[in-house]
């Protein structure tokens, strides 16, 4: 299993949102960026695990975890021409962008925030701190996977 952050604005779509779907599952679409398109096509697996991360807001920060229940597939926003996510050089037969669906798994007791991130020494190099830094998702070493369980739940 592999372990990931999925950064999203909560004024887009929230760990909130996720809790009242039906049966607690969405699709992760509207990925324009294709190095993350390619995570999302070729790495990301059924099982793996994420952080929810909330971005462009006060303060950002992770909120709490999903679960990939399905491996990337088209996405079929992008040929939608009502979405704001579409893009007219993707078609069904030749996508060029792709999602995955995820579960909510559990909703954090706090947010760990990103100043509180960056200053932990066991969590400098995780990618969400890097300077620059505006894809969507991340990868999230085991040892950042398990400082950041410590954090949400000490």
């Amino acid at each position: 299993m592999t372990h990931w952050l999925f950064k999203s604005e909560p004024s887009t779509f929230s760990i909130d949102d996720l809790m009242k779907r039906p049966k607690q599952i969405e699709h992760w679409d509207g990925v324009r960026n294709y190095q993350v398109r390619n995570l999302l096509r070729d790495q990301i697996k059924v099982g793996d695990e994420g952080f929810f991360y909330h971005s462009s807001c006060t303060p950002p920060g992770i909120v709490g975890i999903i679960k990939v229940v399905k491996a990337g597939y088209p996405d079929f926003t992008s040929w939608d021409k009502n979405s704001d996510h579409f893009d007219p050089g993707s078609t069904e037969k030749n996508p060029r962008w792709y999602m995955v669906d995820v579960k909510f798994v559990k909703k954090f007791p706090r947010i760990i925030t990103l100043d509180e991130i960056k200053s932990h020494h066991q969590l400098k190099n995780m990618i969400i701190t890097h300077r620059g830094n505006r894809l969507s998702i991340t990868p999230v070493t085991e040892k950042e996977w398990q400082t950041i369980l410590e954090l949400a739940t000490g």
